[in-house]
């Protein structure tokens, strides 16, 4: 069983075990973590996708540690006018293992949109009416 979550603006593929690295979440080390934007659920060949999330689907995880990431150079350079610049950075995580994965025995993937009631002939033929004779109205009025 595998999922796909979507987390910090990015989207991953996670699986019962996995440790996957976050960007920073405000979650001390050992607490649990729960994620329900679960866009994609798929289990022995029955794959569920969300309309974007999957209703009733959760990601649960433990929070392994938090750290900060190898350190990145990035160089700018200006040809011909003698400008050089070296800045260094160190991006946060988290790291999560994922617990597990679960679903509501109810819910499904048929997510049903509600259209909205149509308008019976006699309800728009009324509404006709009363706009026109308003406008008729209006100008009777302004004469």
């Amino acid at each position: 069983m595998y999922a796909v979550i979507e987390i910090c603006g990015r989207q991953y593929k996670v699986e019962k075990g996995d440790v996957v690295f976050f960007e920073k979440l405000d979650v001390e080390e050992g607490k649990k973590v729960t994620f329900d934007k679960v866009m994609l659920l798929a289990d022995s060949g029955k794959v569920n996708i969300g309309t974007p999330y999957v209703s009733g689907a959760t990601v649960e995880g433990k929070v392994v540690g938090n750290g900060r990431g190898k350190k990145i150079r990035v160089f700018k350079y200006k040809a011909k006018a003698n400008e050089r610049k070296t800045i260094g950075h160190r991006q946060d995580y988290t790291k999560v293992e994922i617990t597990s994965i679960s679903t509501k025995a109810s819910a499904k993937s048929e997510n049903k949109v509600e259209k909205p009631a149509e308008k019976t002939e006699k309800a728009e033929k009324a509404e006709k009416k009363s706009t026109t004779t308003a406008k008729t109205e209006k100008k009777a009025e302004s004469k």
